[in-house]
């Protein structure tokens, strides 16, 4: 399937690439392209998609934007692979296909201060079709799509429907505030109640706060680790 045969929907749009398609997207936000832009690469072992925004609030609030694209492809892949495959959303990122790592989301933007309105945010995920080795039994806290019964899951189709769920939750977000994008994320998360290392702190990981941070109960007390310290530098 070629770019031209995707159908993004309406205030999206897509370019196939060869290269990283995180770092294609983030080139492409700092030069100054319109939001909206879903870059996607499509290789053998390996499928990418990124999304460009342009966010109109502070970056804290914008960094739900992470969660949205999790939801969104908790969503996508859910209506694709077979009814008995499970998929769950890591706090910091990463997706989990029938309770083992298979891949993970990233995020960059053009500025790192939370109360700053950054020019450009860029979310995008990175996904193994086929194991990195050939005796995935050493490794089985990791795996790959193809891996869990997902053989007949088309690359470019599961960014298509990323997309249209993503925007879908956007529009959601947007209209009805967080109260609908947490309870869904809730229901896909992966931990809570279990004991986690985060940031350079151990504790027990309660939940979420109202803008997305990680409550994290430690013998101290109950921090919070905001979204932004998921950031990392763009390309």
């Amino acid at each position: 399937m070629s770019t031209t045969e995707l159908s993004f929907p309406p205030l999206l749009w897509g370019e196939e690439v060869t290269t990283d398609a995180l770092e294609h997207a983030c080139m492409r936000a700092a030069a100054g392209c319109d939001a909206g832009l879903v870059a996607w690469r499509a290789a053998p072992d390996v499928v990418q998609g990124a999304l460009v925004f342009a966010p109109e609030v502070p970056l804290q609030q914008a960094m739900a934007m992470l969660p949205v694209c999790g939801v969104g492809f908790q969503n996508a892949l859910g209506v694709l692979a077979p009814p008995e495959v499970s998929v769950h959303l890591d706090w910091s990122g990463g997706i989990l296909v029938n309770g083992a790592a298979c891949g993970r989301f990233r995020v960059f933007a053009s500025d790192h201060d939370p109360q700053a309105v950054p020019a450009w945010l860029v979310v995008g995920f990175t996904l193994p079709l086929l194991p990195a080795s050939d005796r995935p039994g050493d490794t089985p806290d990791q795996t790959a799509l193809y891996a869990e019964g997902c053989a007949d899951v088309q690359p470019p189709a599961l960014v298509e429907a990323w997309a249209r769920h993503t925007l879908n939750w956007i529009n959601r977000w947007e209209d009805e505030g967080g109260r609908p994008l947490h309870a869904e994320w809730r229901g896909l998360a992966h931990g809570i109640g279990e004991d986690v290392v985060q940031d350079g702190r151990s504790g027990t990981f309660l939940g979420v706060d109202e803008a997305f941070g990680m409550l994290l109960r430690t013998e101290d007390g109950t921090d919070v680790i905001p979204l932004t310290t998921l950031l990392e530098e763009a390309p």
